[in-house]
């Protein structure tokens, strides 16, 4: 069973820490599966989706790639736990709703997971830090064919696996990469980057995914296309565009050097001034100065502070994260309090080594 005391000892795959994933915090690969003359999810009722769910778990739990995974349904899981696994993007927000007949099964490292009866029969994931969207793919498609010894997929000869969602439809597949680009937004140039993603097919999207805002000026980057084209090449193309936007970034922030280099440590200076300091904290202010840190600690300019001790403060801010670790449920205004505590004792004392 899942045990979030113990996820909460570590960063998690999304987020793990590391010294090349400066711009590129993490890569994502996700394949859409449904099972072949079942209901998809949102048809079926909810002793079908129980049933699938009973099938499909030991499926899961015997494969390789998935290593004596740990797994619960949601049935059995709080509110609060299912909050973390989305903060950890193990899960979906739609999937966080789910109740019977849904579960989620996935590796200790957290770097593969299985979303079961969420949109899809089967939403199953690999995970890196960094820019590595072959290597998960890769990962993926080892689960996919283990899964596939075993039980018989919905799939059309002549357009690929069927999915609940029209789009999804083909290879099932979605590549994304979570960019931190500060340096394009304090140069006024990220909008232009993101009107030319959408032009080439790809979608922009928040830290959160569909819906949410870019705070700390975070974004995901994924494909749209998935029908008449092969998984590698989704892979590969959006590798190579991600890499250009790293381009574009680091060619942002070496003209911010140029040209405005006070506005940088001014930044920089401010953000370590509040959360050092600060005893009240939006979640959206965190995660917004602690992207000028990570800013100031790459550019050479705040030497006191890892990125690993930023990294992971962005994951223990989030409201799941912080009221597991204060052992109650908080409002609103006493997240904003224990927030800014977190965040102060944890700077103060980096600071200070």
């Amino acid at each position: 069973m899942i045990k979030i005391d113990e996820l909460l000892k570590q960063s998690g795959g999304w987020l793990a820490p590391g010294d090349d994933n400066a711009v590129v915090i993490s890569s994502r690969v996700r394949l859409a599966r449904n099972l072949k003359d079942c209901a998809f999810p949102g048809w079926a009722g909810e002793e079908e989706c129980e049933r699938i769910w009973s099938d499909l778990l030991p499926v899961l739990r015997s494969c390789k790639s998935l290593s004596k995974p740990l797994y619960s349904g949601l049935v059995d899981m709080s509110v609060l736990d299912k909050q973390v696994l989305f903060e950890r993007h193990l899960i979906s927000r739609e999937h966080a709703n789910k109740k019977k007949g849904s579960g989620i099964v996935l590796r200790r490292d957290e770097n593969m997971s299985v979303m079961v009866n969420e949109e899809d029969h089967l939403r199953m994931q690999a995970m890196r830090p960094g820019l590595e969207l072959t290597t998960c793919w890769d990962k993926v498609n080892e689960l996919d064919s283990e899964i596939e010894q075993q039980v018989r997929y919905a799939f059309s000869p002549k357009i690929g696996y069927l999915t609940a969602c029209p789009s999804n439809v083909g290879t099932g597949m979605r590549a994304s990469a979570m960019l931190n680009v500060p340096g394009l937004v304090l140069m006024n140039e990220i909008n232009a980057v993101v009107k030319g993603m959408a032009k080439i097919g790809l979608a922009i999207r928040g830290l959160w995914g569909e819906g949410s805002e870019a705070a700390g000026n975070m974004f995901q980057v994924s494909n749209q296309m998935t029908l008449g084209e092969k998984e590698e090449d989704i892979a590969e193309n959006l590798e190579q565009i991600v890499l250009e936007i790293v381009e574009h970034e680091k060619n942002a922030r070496a003209r911010l050097t140029e040209t405005q280099e006070n506005l940088i440590r001014d930044h920089v200076g401010r953000a370590v001034g509040i959360l050092s300091e600060a005893y009240i904290l939006s979640s959206k202010e965190a995660l917004d100065l602690l992207s000028d840190l990570r800013l100031g600690i790459d550019m050479g300019i705040l030497t006191s502070v890892n990125r690993r001790t930023v990294d992971y403060l962005i994951l223990l801010t989030q409201p799941g994260h912080l009221q597991k670790i204060e052992g109650r449920k908080l409002k609103t205004k006493e997240r904003d309090s224990v927030r800014a505590r977190l965040v102060r004792e944890r700077i103060r004392t980096a600071i200070k080594k």
